[in-house]
C-alpha cells in the first residue's frame, strides 16, 4: 500500500473559508437552560466559562451516544449545541422529553445562524491568530469556536446570525474540511453511528468531551465503569486505506473472516490520494494490525494501515 504524503505537510497547504451545510444548531434558552443541560449531556455545563467552548455528548441510559455537540454559551440564558443535521430532529425531540418543568425552550435554530468552517490564514484575517482548541471568541455578533487543529493546521467554527455576511478568506472545499476533521481524530456523531458507541470508543475521555466530576446524566454510571474498572476494549484509531470506507462501515481482522472487529465512525478523502478514516475497533485487533490485516467491509475488503493519533489517550497521559 501506498501511503500518503506526510498529513502535516498537505494540511499546511490548505486555506479558507466553506460553508458547513451539513450541521444544524439546537438552541437552549431560558433560566434554566444550563441547568438543563447539565443533567443530560457528559459535560459540565455549569462551568463552561463565555470565552470557552465544548465537546459534549448526549448518550442514551446504556451510555451509548446518541448525539454529539460542540458547545458554548451565546448568553448566560442562552446555549448552542453545534451536531450533525442528519440527527438534529431526532436529538431535539428526545432533549426536550426531558425538560418537563424546567424553564428552558428548546429549538432547532439552524435557520437562525450561518455556520462557516475556517483554516490556516482565513482564522487570522478575523481574528488575527489562533487560539487554543475550545477557546471562543466573540466577533460582533459572531462566535469564533477554535477546534482541534487537523494535521497540525489551526481550524475553527464560525457561528454567526443568518444574513451576516460570510467571514473573508479564499473559498475552501468542503472535502478538505472533512479531511482536516478526520485529522483531528475527533469523529462527531451522525446517523450511520447512532447508539453505537459508549464515548470511550470514539476517546471522548480523552480530548475533552467527558467530565467525570460532574454529576449525573443519562447513561453515566456505565461510562464511568467503562473508564475507573477498565472494562473498555474498544478505542477509536486513524487509518488510511486505499479503499472506500463509509461511516457505518465495518472494519475485519485477518484472524476473523465472519465477526468485525470494528466500525468506520468518519472518513475523507486525503488529498494525496485513497481516503482516511477514523475506526472504532477492538484494541486487541489494533495491536495486532501490523502482524494481522485489518480490512474495510469483509475480510477480503481493501487494507487498512494504522496510523499515529495526534493526541495522547488518557490512560497513556
Amino acid at each position: 500500500m501506498t501511503l500518503p504524503r506526510t498529513a502535516t505537510d498537505l494540511a499546511a497547504t490548505i486555506s479558507g473559508v466553506t460553508e458547513l451545510t451539513h450541521l444544524g444548531v439546537i438552541r437552549a434558552l431560558g433560566e434554566d437552560a444550563v441547568t438543563f443541560l447539565q443533567g443530560q449531556l457528559t459535560q459540565d455545563v455549569a462551568l463552561l466559562g463565555p470565552s470557552e467552548a465544548r465537546l459534549a455528548a448526549f448518550c442514551n441510559a446504556k451510555g451509548r451516544m446518541q448525539a454529539s455537540f460542540v458547545m458554548f454559551k451565546r448568553a448566560e440564558d442562552e446555549v448552542l449545541l453545534v451536531c450533525s443535521r442528519d440527527i438534529l430532529a431526532a436529538t431535539l425531540k428526545r432533549l426536550s422529553m426531558f425538560v418537563l418543568r424546567a424553564k428552558a425552550k428548546l429549538s432547532d435554530a439552524t435557520a437562525d445562524f450561518a455556520l462557516h468552517g475556517l483554516v490556516g490564514s482565513a482564522i487570522e484575517l478575523i481574528a488575527g491568530a489562533a487560539s487554543p482548541a475550545w477557546t471562543k471568541a466573540d466577533i460582533d455578533a459572531a462566535n469564533l469556536v477554535f477546534l482541534v487543529p487537523g494535521a497540525g493546521q489551526a481550524r475553527a467554527l464560525r457561528c454567526a446570525p443568518a444574513g451576516t455576511p460570510p467571514p473573508a478568506g479564499p473559498p475552501l472545499a468542503i472535502e478538505q474540511w472533512q479531511w482536516l476533521a478526520v485529522q483531528s481524530g475527533i469523529a462527531m456523531i451522525t446517523q450511520p453511528i447512532f447508539e453505537a458507541f459508549v464515548p470511550q470508543m470514539l476517546n471522548y475521555e480523552s480530548v475533552g468531551g467527558v467530565n467525570f466530576k460532574k454529576g449525573c446524566y443519562p447513561g453515566q454510571e456505565i461510562v464511568a465503569r467503562s473508564q475507573f474498572r477498565g472494562t473498555l476494549k474498544r478505542r477509536a484509531y486513524l487509518v488510511h486505506t486505499e479503499g472506500t470506507p463509509a461511516v457505518g462501515q465495518e472494519v475485519f481482522h485477518a484472524s476473523d473472516a465472519e465477526q468485525p472487529c470494528g466500525l468506520v465512525a468518519a472518513a475523507a478523502a486525503n488529498p494525496a490520494g485513497g481516503f482516511d478514516a477514523i475506526v472504532s475497533m477492538q484494541t486487541s485487533a489494533a495491536a495486532d494490525a501490523s502482524q494481522v490485516p485489518l480490512t474495510l467491509g469483509s475480510s477480503t475488503g481493501a487494507a487498512l494501515t494504522l496510523l499515529p493519533l495526534p493526541y495522547p489517550l488518557l490512560e497513556d497521559i
